[in-house]
Order: C-alpha cells, then structure tokens, then sequence
C-alpha cells in the first residue's frame, strides 16, 4: 500500500452538495454537486494542505486505515515521491542548503522539487532520494 493514501469521508449536505473530508488531514477538504466530482476534486484539496505542510517544515500526517464507508484517496506518483523525499530530508535533519549541496544544484532547485505544484522530473527527485541513502520504487497495483 502506497504511504500517501488518505482515507475520506464524503457526506451529502442538507444543500445537496458533497462534501470531502480528510480527519488525517484536517486542513483538506472540498465539495461539488456530484460525488464523483467531489472525489475528484480531493486529490486538489489534499495536494494543497499537504503543501501546506511543506511549506510550514511541519511533518507528513500519517495515513490511518480507513473506516467502514470511507473512501481511500491516492496521490499521484509524482506528488508521493516528493513528499518522501521530504519525509527523508526531515529524517535525515537536512535542510535544502544540504541537499542542494549534495546533489551539486541551487538551494532553489531543491525547493521546486519539494514543490508540490512544480512539475518537476522524476529522475531528479530519485537523485535526491539516492543521496540520502533511499531508493525510489514504483509499485502497480490492479484497481
């Protein structure tokens, strides 16, 4: 199971609107007319508030295992390799001076591959990954 699937509680208001939530990720959330939408729209939603958390140094929230009616919600493999090279840099106390050091690149190089909303190349995080004594896998699983 990949480290960043959060689980999701959807909820139907008294308007009509679905709306997502996230108890691990308390700052994400979103709503649309319909759930298929809605669920659709919590990827966004959670990409922001764990940005969010990037951005403040504060840690991952781990995610719990989901509840009965709960839905699970992956990350995108981009996204979830960032956001382990991040978890890395934090367990290695390196900060993006370090890293960038390291790799042989700016200190904003090694920013925008903690960006979440950057597009950056996968090889580049899996150097960032390597240097830090971890290795990138990626894992298929039938849906």
């Amino acid at each position: 199971m990949s480290p960043f699937r959060y689980p999701a509680t959807v909820k139907v208001d008294p308007a009509g609107f679905y709306l997502v939530t996230f108890p691990d990720v308390p700052e994400a959330g979103t709503d649309a007319t319909t759930r298929e939408e809605a669920l659709r729209e919590a990827v966004d939603a959670l990409i922001a508030a764990l940005g969010g958390y990037v951005h403040a140094h504060w840690p991952i929230p781990k995610p719990s295992k989901a509840k009965p009616g709960q839905v699970m919600i992956p990350l995108p493999t981009l996204v979830t390799a960032k956001l382990s090279l991040y978890e890395a840099m934090r367990e290695a106390g390196l900060n993006t001076i370090e890293l960038g050091r390291r790799l042989g690149v700016s200190e904003g190089a090694v920013q925008r591959l903690l960006d979440l909303d950057h597009r950056s190349h996968i090889g580049q995080i899996e150097a960032g990954l390597q240097a830090l004594g971890h290795r990138l896998v990626v894992e298929v699983q039938a849906a």
